[in-house]
């Protein structure tokens, strides 16, 4: 069995070189790592393709212009991730959802602010394989959402809504005006972060992009506008893939247009098809043996990162959920003069 297996490990690596030689890829030696977060110009209108099973932000409403000597509570909000459905269920996964609360003490009114995805989390991590196209189509988009009220029940009965700042009306005009940039360049949702290794120190590939890295760039942008935070312990959800260094495969054009690589668009789409949506029970069961053999088995991995592929060698232990502390931001300090 364990020749076998070695002999399977082989093959496995010998068709990578292949494509990576067809390619033209390489393990990037010298590229900046972690790959940056690529921003676009403008955020485009979604396709009609996707389609969320609850709908994105539905009392959404634009961020009130708030009067400069108005004394504002900044509220740290976190919560089981679909919490409203299975109440504490996931909490004690500690897959957490994070958002952000304000309390105007002028006008006594409370906002909430968070960013997700628009079409649910397995439709940012994974695409659909529609039979008319040849390249796998994405439903990643995520965004900002702003409402007036906080759910002080759903923070806090599972979750957690504590102060963390008071800021001026003048400093919430400024941030306000930062997330709508923030919302408009930073358009797509990426669920995994991809380390060569758990620990501190170890090399990291890719960065996440989601609900909780909006609360944390939110945070410091308030400290570079001057915001003093409290010592408050403050925990995030994060999702890792681990593997060794990962291989540039191409964009969809390169891959998947009339001059694109064909062996590498059919070992794509082979990898993503066992993660469509809508399964039976039988169909998961059968589908997840597909996934254990590909990625545990034969320790590969298609990660879509900036609209582009990448090839990930996975390395033990594969896959983790950590629930860890990232501290609040220091004020920064600013110099007369400079």
């Amino acid at each position: 069995m364990a020749g076998s297996r070695r002999g399977a490990a082989w093959h496995w690596a010998l068709a990578l070189l292949e494509l990576a030689v067809a390619l033209g890829a390489s393990p990037a030696s010298g590229r900046r790592w972690p790959v940056p977060y690529k921003r676009f110009s403008f955020r485009p209108e979604p396709d009609p393709y996707c389609q969320a099973k609850y709908t994105f932000c539905p009392t959404g409403s634009p961020i009130p212009v708030m009067k400069d000597n108005d004394i504002i509570e900044v509220l740290r909000l976190q919560a089981p991730v679909w919490e409203f459905k299975y109440g504490d269920l996931l909490g004690h996964l500690k897959i957490m959802h994070d958002a952000i609360g304000f309390r105007s003490t002028l006008t006594g009114k409370n906002y909430t602010m968070e960013w997700y995805e628009l079409f649910q989390l397995g439709n940012c991590t994974f695409p659909h394989l529609r039979p008319e196209m040849d390249a796998p189509f994405w439903c990643n988009q995520g965004a900002a959402c702003f409402f007036e009220g906080i759910d002080d029940k759903h923070w806090k009965e599972n979750g957690t809504l504590a102060l963390v700042a008071t800021i001026s009306g003048n400093t919430f005009n400024k941030m306000a005006k930062w997330v709508k940039q923030d919302n408009e360049t930073g358009i797509y949702y990426e669920t995994w972060t991809v380390q060569a290794s758990p620990g501190k120190g170890a090399e990291t590939w890719f960065e996440s992009y989601d609900c909780s890295k909006f609360v944390l760039r939110t945070y410091e942008k308030l400290a570079e506008f001057g915001t003093e935070f409290t010592k408050t312990e403050t925990n995030y959800t994060r999702i890792f893939l681990y593997s060794g260094e990962p291989t540039y495969l191409g964009n969809e054009t390169s891959i998947f247009g009339p001059k694109g690589n064909k062996t590498l668009a059919l070992a794509i789409k082979k990898f993503y098809y066992p993660f469509k949506p809508h399964l039976s029970t039988k169909e998961f069961l059968l589908n997840f043996l597909e996934i254990f053999d590909s990625v545990i088995i034969h320790r590969h991995f298609y990660l879509f990162y900036n609209f582009e592929y990448w090839f990930l060698p996975m390395k033990f232990p594969f896959i983790k959920i950590t629930y860890e502390e990232i501290p609040l931001p220091t004020r920064q300090k600013t110099f007369p003069g400079l």
